[in-house]
């Protein structure tokens, strides 16, 4: 079975310094039938003008994922990490017993485009920490990369949750699989571009849950950046 989730029927904020469009309930947007998926419960694409930001506030119990999509955004926390995410590069941050972060757009000129996930941990309580991970997805197009696991796994991010997040660049005209066991689950996420999931076409900012298929195809009809999170 496969729920798609379009695009124009995510939850909008749009303020001065802030365009988000939320997957799931979130802030002042709420809606009883998207509050998460399995252990997915936040995939926000925002787009934070130059200068603009979040200021320093609190996190608990829940892991953290930024993706960039364009720009770079700076990332400052009480563990006293300093750090700026760009193209490419991926940011982990377990809130565990709590954690205060801020996040900004450094440019004066260009916008901040990301993807900001939030995943329910294993178990509460965990040592807050925070991991940041550059991926060479550009120069490996047409094959799904693993980015997080709560394995051991080199080169890639830990989190604490049985979930198991890939991307993938598909120039026009690719095709890839990917196979879930009989009881799995999972969500795909259109970051860019067009692509035909199993017959089913997604465009950019399409989701989709997918329950009880053993076997997904990805076909792309425009250059796309796909996300595939494999959920327990």
């Amino acid at each position: 079975m496969i729920t798609i989730r379009h695009s124009h029927e995510r939850g909008h904020l749009n303020i001065d310094w802030l365009d988000s469009y939320h997957t799931f309930s979130f802030g002042n947007y709420y809606d009883p039938q998207y509050m998460g998926w399995r252990s997915l419960r936040v995939i926000n694409e925002d787009r934070i003008q130059p200068g603009g930001g979040f200021p320093t506030h609190g996190h608990r119990d829940m892991e953290i994922i930024t993706y960039m999509l364009q720009g770079s955004l700076e990332h400052k926390d009480s563990l006293g990490t300093g750090s700026i995410i760009q193209r490419g590069e991926v940011q982990r941050m377990s809130a565990g017993t709590g954690i205060r972060h801020s996040e900004f757009n450094p440019s004066s000129t260009n916008t901040a485009h990301f993807l900001q996930i939030w995943l329910i941990p294993d178990r509460e309580n965990l040592p807050p920490s925070y991991e940041q991970q550059s991926f060479n997805l550009f120069k490996n197009p047409g094959q799904f990369q693993l980015m997080a696991t709560p394995h051991n796994v080199e080169n890639t991010l830990r989190i604490h949750q049985d979930v198991n997040l890939y991307a993938a660049c598909l120039p026009s005209g690719d095709r890839i699989s990917y196979s879930l066991p009989p009881q799995g689950y999972a969500w795909i996420q259109v970051a860019k571009g067009e692509v035909i999931l199993n017959e089913i076409p997604l465009t950019i900012g399409d989701g989709a849950a997918i329950a009880q298929e053993t076997e997904l195809t990805f076909t792309a009809t425009n250059d796309a950046e796909i996300l595939l999170f494999d959920l327990a």
